[in-house]
């Protein structure tokens, strides 16, 4: 039982770490070079956002489309706590996530006790709303130009990868144990069946919340690492077609499936940026994608289940002997051809 867990623990631990350090070792030596390591880096930001919002749309079974104003809230947290503060980078990317935790409480409390259609449209107000406050509070947030803010993580290449992916892969970790807890098994029984799940003493709004705040967290973390990366924020990051470019990763990568999310943020973020050449015919991919998938495959590449590493290993010896089976087959049959 005891080499069991350990096993368990260990070989996507070591596949956690080759994922992390590798890349980053084949960036620091420009075997990678500059321009794919920062498309890398990118996919990164944009599987964390997938993450936040496949919490609480697959996971806890809520819509929300505001999940781009709790970015906008860790980017300009980290920045005027960085700027102003003068806090250290790695307090400040902590305490964004906090501070847009808090926001996601307090929009949360009212909001949860709606469902559906109705829900969404909160969250695109509420979105909304925190656009237009970022617009107009000029003194803090440099009004509709932005704000500049030094691009920290992009003076190493591979330093900017290894925080950005490391953090991603600790999120990732966190989250999956997250789900297989009592909380998570509880906000997966709400999801399902809110009325089965009250009858049984689960109580939903509080489950919901839970859900909604740590989805708001890890949100204000991904806003919290794109303005170290990309050095310029505005509030144009906090509008309603980016919460959509979010959503549709988490639809394509299957909803409730974390690794699902994480793969379609990478495929679709990759796919863009090698497609530049086509100018902005290539954003026609994005819908022409989503349509495609709904036909032939509705619930996503990996539907609601996971990529597991341990189970892969587990499979390779019967891969490869059925491979060596194979050879075989194909060695006897040319030698029948030939006699």
């Amino acid at each position: 039982m005891k080499n069991k867990i350990l096993r368990n623990m260990l070989i996507p631990g070591i596949c956690a770490i080759v994922v992390v350090i590798i890349p980053a070792l084949l960036i620091n030596f420009f075997i990678i070079d500059a321009y794919t390591a920062q498309i890398l880096t990118l996919a990164g930001i944009n599987a964390i956002m997938a993450l936040s919002v496949n919490i609480i749309c697959g996971i806890t079974g809520q819509l929300s489309l505001g999940q781009a104003g709790f970015m906008a809230i860790g980017a300009y947290t980290t920045v005027l706590l960085s700027t102003g503060a003068l806090m250290p980078l790695p307090v400040s990317i902590i305490l964004a996530g906090f501070v847009t935790a808090f926001f996601g409480f307090l929009i949360g409390f009212p909001t949860l006790k709606l469902e559906g259609d109705y829900l969404a449209i909160v969250t695109l107000g509420f979105g909304e709303i925190i656009r237009v406050i970022l617009v107009n509070l000029k003194a803090w947030t440099g009004g509709p130009n932005g704000k500049q803010f030094p691009t920290v993580l992009t003076l190493n290449p591979a330093v900017a990868y290894l925080v950005i992916i490391g953090i991603l892969t600790i999120l990732v970790i966190l989250i999956q144990n997250f789900i297989r807890s009592t909380y998570g098994r509880a906000i997966i029984a709400v999801r399902e069946d809110e009325i089965a799940a009250n009858s049984n003493g689960i109580g939903v709004f509080r489950y919901k919340m839970v859900g909604f705040v740590i989805a708001s967290f890890v949100a204000g973390v991904g806003g919290a690492l794109y303005a170290p990366f990309i050095g310029f924020i505005k509030p144009d990051m906090a509008s309603f077609t980016r919460s959509i470019d979010y959503l549709i990763y988490v639809v394509l990568g299957g909803m409730g499936s974390t690794t699902g999310s994480v793969l379609a943020s990478f495929v679709l973020t990759s796919l863009q940026e090698f497609l530049r050449f086509l100018q902005n015919y290539r954003l026609l991919f994005y819908p022409v994608i989503l349509i495609l998938v709904m036909q032939f495959r509705p619930q996503g590449l990996l539907g609601t289940k996971e990529f597991s590493f341990v189970k892969t290993w587990d499979r390779l010896p019967e891969f490869f002997s059925k491979l060596k089976r194979g050879k075989k087959q194909s060695d006897i049959q040319k030698g029948e051809n030939n006699a």
